[in-house]
């Protein structure tokens, strides 16, 4: 009997990650502002785990599932914050730590509303990311705004999820991009 436990077979977890960064267009003129704290993305409980959450929206929304044999490399709360500060890093950026002593160099907070690998039937699927930033200067709120994106996924597993959401994630580091160069963080 005791061998019988011993011999059966057990599932290896698989383990994602959002991949290497791909090289962006350079951007024409230099971005706007020079230098920015980005400080450490947060969100629910629920993305402080390396599981990896999934929605049958059309069979109960309200249910968030995980995938039995698959994982983050860490959490997304710290994959999301490495793959903005990459990205914005990427446009020409200064990208600063909240360690870093840097007076009067504005700051960026980032709040993840959902993140999640949703699908909308049992053949179609989207990674699903939303979330909130604000950017801070001398104390002062100079703005928020809240940023959503749906990534198709080219399958309906774990892989195609992490796919779609890193995509996504990518999607919303360019938004971010964008509406930072339209703010005065000068305080003029």
């Amino acid at each position: 009997m005791l061998a019988g436990c011993a011999s059966k077979e057990r599932t290896s977890n698989t383990i994602f990650d959002f991949g290497p960064v791909a090289p962006a267009m350079q951007a024409a003129a230099a971005p706007k502002p020079a230098a920015i704290v980005v400080m450490d993305v947060t969100g629910p409980a629920t993305l402080d785990t390396e599981r990896m959450f999934y929605r049958l929206n059309y069979a109960d929304a309200q249910q968030a599932r995980t995938y039995a044999n698959s994982r983050w490399s860490a959490t997304p709360v710290s994959l999301v914050t490495q793959r903005i500060k990459a990205r914005l890093a990427q446009s020409g950026m200064k990208v600063l730590s909240a360690t870093d002593a840097a007076t009067g160099v504005p700051i960026l907070r980032i709040e993840i509303d959902d993140f999640v690998h949703a699908f909308a039937s049992a053949g179609q699927s989207e990674g699903q990311i939303m979330l909130r930033a604000s950017v801070f200067q001398e104390h002062r709120l100079v703005d928020q705004r809240s940023f959503h994106r749906n990534a198709p996924a080219r399958s309906q597993d774990a892989a195609g999820g992490v796919a779609a959401l890193a995509a996504g994630t990518d999607q919303v580091a360019a938004d971010l991009l964008a509406w930072l160069a339209s703010l005065d963080t000068q305080g003029k």
